[in-house]
């Protein structure tokens, strides 16, 4: 499945109204962090069809990032029913994204 770009206009719809489990990689293009976690997002996007993946530019939108007190990049976090689950700061392997949905 193909990483979906959320922002205020669709974060409601592809976050907090989805059916299933979703990811939320919270970044910025010029993290270092970040660029290294995108592989690790996008395998898990292709490999667990049951999860949504999606990903944030942090200072393309601000507002959102604040909203849900991201103070450090990359931050991950994990919606189950609309609402936030769990959240994990910094870079992070398959396993322990995954393991942020248990």
């Amino acid at each position: 499945m193909k990483l979906i770009q959320v922002n205020e206009d669709n974060f409601d719809t592809e976050v907090l109204q989805s059916d299933r489990p979703v990811i939320v990689d919270f970044y910025a293009d010029w993290c270092g962090p970040c660029k290294m976690i995108a592989g690790v997002m996008e395998k898990i996007s292709s490999e667990h069809p049951e999860i949504k993946v999606v990903k944030l530019d942090v200072d393309r939108f601000p507002y959102l990032a604040q909203q849900y007190d991201v103070m450090s990049i990359p931050t991950i976090m994990t919606f189950k029913g609309g609402k936030l689950y769990k959240k994990k700061v910094g870079f992070g392997n398959e396993g322990a994204i995954l393991g942020l949905l248990k």
